[in-house]
């Protein structure tokens, strides 16, 4: 149990580095506690630990764990969506980062529309072009953010990538760098309800470079919690 607080010590001690490399501070960078397959108890480890957000990767695994871990925390999706768990996820989600799609996001804002709410979504980007992976292309993904702006329960906060893995994190510095471009292109436009805050990109094994290049929200796992069993 004491290897996770030795590694939030860690991880915090190698963001500070890293943010103080781009210019920033080491509060100007949000972590995500990745907690999928991982208990309620270790994840109590990390809230106690200060940890505030927690992110799950599916809406059934999310629910137990919601009720069963005490504290201030938010908890975001940020796996793949389905269009059908959509109902559910609007409802115990602060934010989904996997939007891919407008369909998905008209599913997303009728939802929130019934319960009232603005949802806080991240639009995902398949920043390598992978088949094996969701998010919208990265020609397509302004005209896609235009068009979901003008829904009126959604709330465009940024933008959400997963890069190739590569063994060398330095062989993803170019992805990082493309995102942040297209981050900074979107900001610009100064769309309605579209408030490019959040850039979340980085993992365990990459989140350095991810925030050298500009990234505020990393999503850490096994970083946190060991390797997944």
């Amino acid at each position: 149990m004491e290897s996770i607080e030795k590694n939030i010590e860690d991880l915090r001690l190698r963001v500070k580095e890293a943010a103080e490399k781009s210019g920033r501070r080491e509060e100007d960078i949000k972590i995500v506690a990745v907690t999928k397959t991982v208990p309620p108890e270790k994840i109590q480890i990390a809230v106690d630990k200060g940890l505030r957000i927690l992110g799950e990767n599916r809406v059934q695994e999310a629910q137990g764990k919601i009720e069963a871990v005490k504290g201030d925390v938010t908890w975001h999706m940020i796996g793949h969506l389905q269009k059908n768990k959509v109902k559910y996820a609007v409802k115990i989600f602060s934010m989904i980062q996997s939007v891919d799609s407008y369909e998905l996001a008209a599913e997303i804002d009728k939802r929130a529309a019934m319960l009232g709410k603005v949802m806080d979504v991240l639009v995902q980007v398949n920043i390598g072009k992978e088949e094996t992976k969701f998010g919208a292309e990265y020609e397509e993904t302004p005209e896609l953010i235009k068009k979901i702006s003008e829904l009126e329960h959604i709330r465009v906060r940024g933008l959400m990538a997963i890069p190739p893995f590569k063994e060398n994190p330095e062989d993803v510095r170019p992805f990082f760098k493309k995102m942040r471009e297209l981050f900074m292109e979107l900001k610009n436009l100064n769309l309605q309800n579209v408030e490019m805050e959040i850039l979340s990109m980085g993992m365990t094994h990459d989140f350095h470079v991810a925030i050298e290049e500009g990234a505020n929200m990393i999503r850490i796992g096994s970083g946190i919690f060991g390797p997944r069993i």
